[in-house]
């Protein structure tokens, strides 16, 4: 269960593009709420979503090819208005009666593009601009009662729209960062063309949130896997203001967090909330699961299946005591499903990795969700963990995978590795807490330009040649991973001062035993993900 939606909703139908859920956070950011629903729904289902505005994502097909993506044609005889990109572009274009033509020279990246002044999408930029283009297919021939309303110096169709039906489309991205105008766009879009209000807030959402909380589990209880993350702790905000003891917080301590960090999750979430908390030391256990496992979906699937097991066992401590749990509260969002290839998205993206609280319960093991964050970007999350009052320092906590350290240790993981790992990872935190922090004084910005949105460090299945002392050491590189991103989607990374990395290095291989090299990914997402398991 996510948070009953507004009023106000846009439908983005999704063509396949990796990063098509992109638009909808666009949206969003504009105080929109938005929705992704499969390429392939019918106008029926469009429809009874109830829909303010529709709009088609990208996708890599040609639309002539064999097993492209179509869309319903009634979808566009709904009324509603409707806004196209690029493979959404040449869609409509087929669909309504013109032609898609595959052309002679390709157009990607940064294009010049002229747009007609008398059209509503455009309105408030410049007639000559910059935009992102990324095709070889190109609308040829433009639908019946269309109107051509932009080009490129290879693109004769760059935008086309039919104002008395409201529908508009562009070959180009206003999704993306590289059309500088794009944001300008979509805002004429949903507020000039279909009239609708920016009124989609954090107070409109958590009211919404609770209320829908409250609605599904009456005077059930509910049980949380609190890992002390950002997203379970908004959670449990969210269900505390919704249900207050009606939750119970249980701590799974799998042996693989941080250093120190079991004892400050417990700390912290005695004290922040009025609600039950349970720790299970599973450290053992975990520990003979994993004994030799070096496959990382694998660790996975082990550590997603025995956090099921955690659970039921304390959900039976619960039943036993006349407590019955009903619910499972689970800090699932966005990214998770996007990346899982979960058809829960719409989205028609291949798997990247599986993560743990999208795994099935075990045989015999069942709850009802909630998942009031399951349509969030990390962001968002960070903004709705502030609004609920929540402290700076954990809204603004390291993103940490369910798994933990198992999936930042490359290969089999053992004591020793864990305790390498946990130092030379607490090193990186301290340094690069206290880098953001300087930045933070200088810029008044907890996301500047140069601050890190996610760094840690990586422990790779190889020993490497040093010198200490004048000996001779055979020991294990460390890898520092750090990244500047804001939803987890996209990232690129940090361009960290050469001191700050001196200082890190220097660190790592004079205070953690059985390390004796540093090295800096430098790898952007894509083609890396931010994790390396």
């Amino acid at each position: 269960m996510s948070a009953t939606a507004p009023a106000q909703k846009v439908i983005v139908l999704d063509f396949g593009a990796q990063y098509g859920q992109l638009i909808a956070r666009r949206v969003r950011d504009l105080h929109v709420y938005s929705e992704i629903m499969p390429c392939d729904a019918t106008a029926e289902e469009v429809a009874a979503a109830q829909p303010s505005a529709i709009i088609l994502s990208g996708g890599p097909a040609s639309v002539y090819a064999e097993d492209a993506p179509r869309i319903d044609p009634g979808v566009l005889e709904l009324g509603i208005p409707v806004l196209g990109f690029c493979y959404g572009h040449q869609i409509i274009a087929v669909t309504l009666g013109g032609e898609v033509g595959h052309t002679d020279k390709g157009e990607y990246g940064p294009a010049p593009l002229t747009h007609h002044e008398n059209s509503r999408l455009f309105e408030g930029t410049p007639a000559s601009q910059t935009v992102w283009m990324s095709h070889r297919d190109a609308v040829t021939c433009i639908p019946p009662k269309f109107a051509i309303t932009a080009r490129t110096d290879i693109c004769g169709v760059a935008a086309m729209e039919c104002e008395a039906r409201k529908i508009y489309s562009t070959q180009f991205h206003p999704e993306v960062r590289h059309t500088p105008y794009g944001n300008q766009m979509l805002s004429n879009f949903l507020f000039n063309i279909c009239g609708l209000q920016p009124n989609w807030t954090m107070d409109s959402i958590i009211e919404d949130s609770v209320a829908a909380i409250r609605a599904q589990v009456g005077s059930s209880r509910v049980i949380l896997g609190l890992s002390g993350g950002v997203d379970s702790s908004v959670v449990a905000a969210l269900c505390a203001k919704a249900i207050g003891k009606q939750l119970t917080c249980v701590f799974v301590n799998h042996g693989l967090l941080r250093k120190n960090e079991p004892e400050e999750v417990e700390e912290i979430f005695t004290k922040l909330f009025d609600v039950d908390f349970v720790h299970v030391h599973a450290e053992e256990r975990y520990a003979k699961l994993l004994a030799g496992v070096t496959d990382p979906e694998q660790k996975r699937r082990i550590i997603g299946t025995q956090f099921w097991n955690e659970f039921f066992a304390v959900a039976q401590d619960l039943a036993e005591d006349g407590r019955p749990v009903q619910f499972m509260a689970q800090g699932t969002i966005y990214p998770d499903i996007i990346e899982s290839g979960a058809r829960k998205t719409g989205g028609k993206a291949s798997t990247i990795k599986s993560h743990h609280n999208l795994i099935p319960f075990p045989e015999g093991v069942h709850f009802d969700l909630i998942e009031p964050l399951d349509h969030f970007f990390k962001d968002e999350v960070r903004a709705l963990g502030s609004a609920l009052g929540l402290p700076e320092y954990l809204v603004h906590r390291q993103p940490f995978p369910g798994p933990g350290l198992a999936i930042r240790i490359i290969g089999d993981v053992t004591p020793e590795k864990l305790d390498i790992l946990k130092n030379a990872d607490a090193i990186v935190r301290e340094e690069l807490d206290a880098y953001n922090d300087r930045l933070f004084q200088e810029t008044g910005e907890r996301n500047s330009e140069h601050s890190c949105w996610q760094y840690f460090a990586v422990l790779p299945d190889i020993k490497s040649v040093g010198v200490m002392g004048d000996e001779r050491t055979y020991q294990r590189p460390i890898i520092l991973r750090a990244v500047e991103s804001t939803d987890a989607m996209t990232a690129d990374w940090a361009k960290l001062p050469y001191d700050v990395l001196g200082r890190i290095s220097s660190r790592i291989v004079a205070e953690v035993p059985g390390a004796n090299r540093v090295c800096y990914d430098i790898t952007p997402k894509p083609p890396a993900t931010i994790e390396w398991e």
